[in-house]
């Protein structure tokens, strides 16, 4: 296959100069560096599409954070665009929910290079070279923040010559954990005869359709909150008059969030706990705001539902690895411990918890009945398709029902 005849730059969500208000009162000096890194992953972004010689960038929608758009996130936007403009790169901007048209802007004189698709239907714009169209660019914004509407109901690709891109801030395929704003599914947006939707609303990578059309969620360039784990970035396009030929993901994000299990069921104490999250939460090459989820059973189970043990520890955790950059920020400790279980103490009680000890002791002796009652309709339907070890599947049965007793019986 040829190579690329040119690439562009698909890009959502970026949020520039998001204020992580939570993060700012415990810690100014963290709240600032994330601020700043919405920022410096915008100008990374402007850097890949130089770098890449990129024919032009598309937004999906959530440059800003919010319909009242900080003045250091526009400055550093308008900066951005200039210099892609400087070598010929237009940008093409959809709005979205959380930076609608109706929001108050402090560009008065946009770039020449810099399109910005209206409110009122969706807008056709031409990408030229050499005097040849390589790309038709579809795109509408969000005129007010509650679009409600299936907004990819307005796209019809046209009989222009290039490649045909979609432009749009939606919620496509019901995606889940996401506000419903405009609504449409991955049937509807395939009809309009796109070769490729820029998709943005999303905050992860998505790749909905791959060719006929390619269906692309870029998610967001950095991450802003502690679900949002994982690399975050833009993608890069690869085309040739209108076929696709390459969709590639490229990192751009300057903090990353991150979550780290750890299982209490081997640590002691708290000092021995204290010293496993040290040993695992050490600064690497970049910053991070870690979630560490604490998990399994022991006797710290205990320790840490005493007052104030687990926010102590957190505190003490924070102070160890500082704030010095590459830094570890400890957003939270998610305490999912579970209480020590003694089987043979909760034998000799004769309650309805011994009662089921007994009964799965009596299974475990007997794997012919055991395999027989998996087998049963009434068990069956909640077992997946694949192959279960059946006594592995009682032991997990028979301790999550031996903890809801034993935590009713505390109460």
């Amino acid at each position: 296959m040829a190579g690329p005849e040119f690439r562009f730059i698909h890009a959502a969500d970026l949020h520039l100069d998001t204020p992580f208000g939570a993060i700012g009162r415990v810690a100014p000096e963290i709240a600032d560096r994330l601020r700043d890194a919405s920022l410096e992953a915008f100008d990374a972004l402007v850097t890949l599409a130089l770098e890449q010689e990129a024919a032009f960038m598309v937004i999906a929608g959530d440059a800003y954070d919010c319909a009242d758009r900080g003045v250091r996130a526009q400055l550093r936007f308008v900066r951005g665009v200039e210099r892609l403009g400087d070598k010929g790169v237009p940008v093409f901007v959809a709005h979205g929910n959380h930076d609608p048209l109706d929001g108050w802007s402090a560009i008065r004189h946009a770039p020449g290079n810099l399109a910005v698709f209206g409110g009122g239907s969706v807008e056709r714009r031409t990408v030229t070279r050499g005097g040849k169209a390589l790309a038709q660019v579809y795109g509408i914004s969000y005129p007010t923040r509650e679009v409600t509407a299936n907004l990819a109901l307005g796209f019809r690709r046209s009989d222009a010559p290039g490649l045909h891109v979609g432009v749009l801030h939606c919620n496509a395929g019901a995606q889940p954990d996401h506000p419903a704003y405009s609504p449409c599914s991955v049937a509807e947006l395939a009809a309009a005869g796109m070769d490729y939707w820029a998709l943005g609303h999303i905050h992860r990578h998505l790749r909905l359709m791959e060719g006929n059309p390619w269906i692309v969620y870029s998610g967001s360039l950095q991450a802003i909150k502690s679900s949002e784990t994982g690399p975050k970035g833009a993608v890069v396009v690869e085309a040739a008059g209108s076929t696709i030929q390459r969709v590639g993901f490229a990192a751009l994000d300057r903090v990353r969030f991150e979550r780290l299990q750890v299982e209490i069921s081997g640590v002691p104490d708290l000092p021995a706990l204290r010293r496993t999250l040290l040993a695992r939460a050490t600064p690497g090459s970049r910053d991070v705001v870690l979630t560490i989820v604490l998990s399994g059973r022991g006797p710290l189970y205990d320790d840490l539902r005493r007052p104030g043990a687990a926010a102590d520890l957190l505190r003490d955790v924070r102070d160890e690895l500082g704030v010095a950059s590459p830094f570890v920020w400890v957003d939270r400790i998610v305490d999912r411990t579970r209480a020590e279980l003694d089987r043979v103490a909760i034998g000799r009680r004769g309650d309805f918890s011994a009662e089921l000890t007994r009964v799965a002791d009596g299974l475990r002796a007997n794997a012919e009945e055991l395999e027989s009652m998996l087998a049963e309709p009434s068990f069956a339907r909640f077992l997946g398709d694949e192959e279960e070890d059946p006594e592995a599947l009682l032991a997990e049965a028979e301790e999550r029902a031996l903890d809801l007793l034993e935590r009713g019986r505390e109460r």
